[in-house]
């Protein structure tokens, strides 16, 4: 195998997480933005699930430090909760994969359960605790979003041979 096959579909895979934090900036209405999923963890899983050997704890660190930069956070605190992720997924790959949908989007959710805990834990270390608790909407809407999500990103990966 050459360097070309193992980098085949590496302009896709990193399309998807551009479009993914340009979907994390969007200005929702107050309503809907709460239960915006963190669409960066929902690709991240994705791909860490259908690449575990190129997506992983190192993506999610990089990704989460592109999320903490963009959103002016805390240095270091999505990129934590993304690494969690990106762990967790690569970790039990082998038994999601085999899931249905729905059983994929309860393990999904709690993946991302576990990044809103650790970004909140760190937020309220720093003094800025959480006021509410509307911080448990994103992975129940990430939840929700999982089937699209993966759907599509399936049907891309096959298009392009993403491999």
């Amino acid at each position: 195998m050459g360097s070309i096959e193992t980098s085949r579909g590496y302009g896709l895979v990193l399309l998807t997480f551009v479009v993914a934090l340009m979907l994390s900036s969007l200005h929702l209405p107050p309503v809907i933005d709460r239960f915006r999923p963190d669409w960066v963890g929902l690709v991240l899983t994705y791909w860490a699930l259908a690449l575990p050997n190129r997506v992983g704890v190192g993506t999610g660190w990089v990704l989460g430090l592109i999320q903490d930069t963009a959103q002016g956070t805390l240095l270091g605190q999505h990129a934590l909760g993304l690494a969690t992720v990106a762990w967790l997924t690569v970790r039990f790959h082998q038994r999601i994969r085999v899931f249905p949908l729905w059983q994929q989007a309860l393990s999904v959710a709690s993946f991302l359960m576990i990044e809103q805990l650790l970004v909140v834990w760190i937020k309220g270390i720093t003094g800025y605790p959480p006021g509410d608790w509307w911080y448990l909407a994103p992975p129940l809407g990430g939840m929700l979003a999982w089937p699209w999500v993966f759907i599509v990103l399936r049907d891309l990966r096959r298009r392009f041979q993403v491999s």
